[in-house]
């Protein structure tokens, strides 16, 4: 007789119920107690936690990470148990990815699948809001510093590319219609589509897909990619090197030059300088794809349709987004819609 599932519980009893979970799952944990349980304050495809577990044997603690499914989806297709295979399955890898302890795909234990992770600390990160070029570790340090961080980034995309997935039994990545750049347009215009609901969408995201449709090609390459390779998604050490990968969540196998081509596009939305320009000192597009390629072995390849392809994929969460905090007035998504103008328009 299955067991029947539990509502959704609120965030303020979250703590309450996980700590008998976590007692049976991490040794030495019987009489630990959950402490500082907070909501992490970035993103928002997936909702996020961070807490202490004290009391363990011997009296020491443990920093823990829970995540469960957003209850407003930004994405279609929500599917914990990847983000979790994923991570798991790169432990062995050399991308630093968290350690995840355990993932619970059934709703009966706490409402909807659920997992548990490593909370990695004392580590700096950059964020997306307020914009890193603006405020924070990158913009208040110099530019041989912002040089070290971007190149960090870089240098982590490049060893995501080198990997080979089947060696780390990452093949179920593959999109339902198969690695070619056709499914992934197919794919982008049923998300828009889901996230406009019964509007129609802007005309600007129509041309991009009109466009993809008469630009398809055969990629030479095809391998792991991360999805949402960017600056804020980089746990750096206090040296700012690189200390962790982070968020998994709508990994798959395709071209990997979709994965430099998100890097640019979330850095050029995220600038709030003149003409969205970098900070000083970040490296310019030519000299990262250059050590990108240096660091791979190979050429970039077709860039030019990820440079597409990222604000329009950007655009689904933005559409979401607008439409969960009924912002009057205000289009999140109109930042995508001017860069797919700046690149198609410098054709």
């Amino acid at each position: 007789m299955s067991t029947p599932a539990r509502a959704r519980p609120a965030v303020e009893a979250l703590p309450a119920l996980l700590e008998g979970i976590v007692r049976q799952h991490v040794p030495g944990a019987e009489r630990a107690r959950i402490e500082n349980f907070a909501c992490s304050t970035s993103g928002f495809s997936t909702e996020t936690f961070l807490f202490d577990l004290t009391g363990l044997d011997g009296g020491g603690s443990l920093g823990l990470v829970f995540r469960r499914p957003p209850e407003f989806q930004i994405l279609p297709d929500y599917d914990l148990r990847r983000q979790f295979l994923v991570m798991q399955r790169l432990a062995a890898s050399p991308i630093p990815v968290p350690t995840v302890r355990w993932m619970d795909p059934g709703p009966a234990a706490l409402g909807t699948p659920y997992l548990v992770m490593d909370r990695i600390d004392d580590v700096i990160g950059v964020s997306d809001v307020p914009p890193y070029h603006q405020t924070g570790v990158f913009a208040e340090t110099d530019d041989a510093g912002r040089t070290l961080l971007w190149n960090g980034c870089v240098d982590t995309i490049a060893a995501v590319h080198r990997l080979d997935p089947r060696d780390y039994r990452l093949e179920f990545l593959a999109p339902s219609g198969g690695a070619s750049p056709s499914a992934l347009a197919s794919f982008l215009r049923y998300a828009l589509e889901w996230a406009y609901d019964d509007h129609p969408l802007h005309p600007t995201f129509v041309r991009a897909l009109n466009w993809l449709n008469t630009h398809d090609y055969t990629p030479e390459r095809v391998g792991l990619c991360w999805g949402d390779s960017r600056m804020s998604n980089v746990l750096y050490g206090a040296d700012l090197t690189p200390v962790a990968a982070l968020d998994w969540e709508i990994a798959y196998l395709g071209d990997t030059a979709a994965d430099l081509a998100w890097l640019f596009m979330t850095d050029w939305v995220s600038s709030p300088l003149p003409g969205n320009a970098p900070a000083p000192g970040t490296p310019s597009r030519d000299e990262t794809i250059a050590r990108y390629e240096d660091a791979v072995g190979h050429a970039v390849g077709n860039i030019r349709y990820g440079d597409v392809t990222a604000p329009l994929l950007l655009a689904v969460a933005l559409v979401r987004l607008n439409a969960r905090f009924a912002l009057e007035g205000v289009d999140l998504a109109d930042i995508c819609a001017r860069r797919v103008e700046h690149i198609l328009d410098g054709d």
